[in-house]
């Protein structure tokens, strides 16, 4: 049985956003998108009828959302910092699990150079936004007043993708690792200044 429209939307909105991560906005094209999904060519603009536009804006959503279900699950145990370091380790194993291919494709959305750059760079902005979100209302849910969460959320955010970025140039997991154990230590500080002692905040093994 051939797959229907619906999946292979689905097939192609999934491997640009692989794409993305690994090749970047400027080489992720229908063609590519097409090989990588195996979706029909007649497809693209039913599904998409601005084109490659449309299809990396719904890459970076779909990654986006990925994420954000991530980050919520990670949170249902109540404990910010497990939390945090449960994100990290995700990108701990996607760097290594792509033998360090693999980076954000939101950021290479909001860094895309060519003509389509500006919009996906709002959708990335509506991304992180997102993002900062779920975890400034993690750590506001863990003690902390609501502008320092958002900083400290917008801090994590920055840490995390700058993080990525060295990881994949040094091929190498140890800014990462650096990254999570001084955000780590940060968090469990600034949690335990606000709960107080005996409450268990920020008592989650480092990664």
């Amino acid at each position: 049985m051939s797959p229907r429209r619906s999946d292979s939307r689905d097939r192609m909105i999934s491997s640009a956003a692989a794409l993305l991560a690994e090749q970047g906005a400027g080489a992720t094209s229908i063609d590519r998108v097409l090989t990588h999904s195996g979706a029909p060519r007649g497809s693209v603009y039913h599904h998409f009828p601005d084109g490659r536009t449309q299809l990396i804006d719904e890459a970076v959503a779909f990654a986006g959302d990925v994420m954000a279900a991530r980050i919520a699950a990670a949170a249902r145990a109540g404990d910010p910092v497990a939390a945090i370091d449960a994100f990290f380790a995700l990108w701990r194993d996607r760097l290594s699990g792509s033998d360090f291919r693999s980076g954000c494709p939101v950021v290479a959305a909001a860094v895309a150079a060519d003509e389509e750059g500006p919009r996906w760079a709002a959708s990335a902005a509506a991304v992180f936004a997102r993002w900062q979100d779920a975890f400034g209302d993690l750590l506001v849910a863990g003690g902390l007043p609501q502008p320092r969460g958002r900083r400290l959320a917008s801090f994590i955010i920055g840490a995390i993708e700058g993080a990525v970025v060295l990881c994949r140039a040094e091929r190498s997991l140890a800014p990462l690792d650096a990254a999570a154990a001084e955000i780590h230590d940060l968090l469990v500080h600034a949690l335990a200044d606000r709960t107080g002692p005996g409450t268990g905040a920020g008592e989650a093994p480092r990664p």
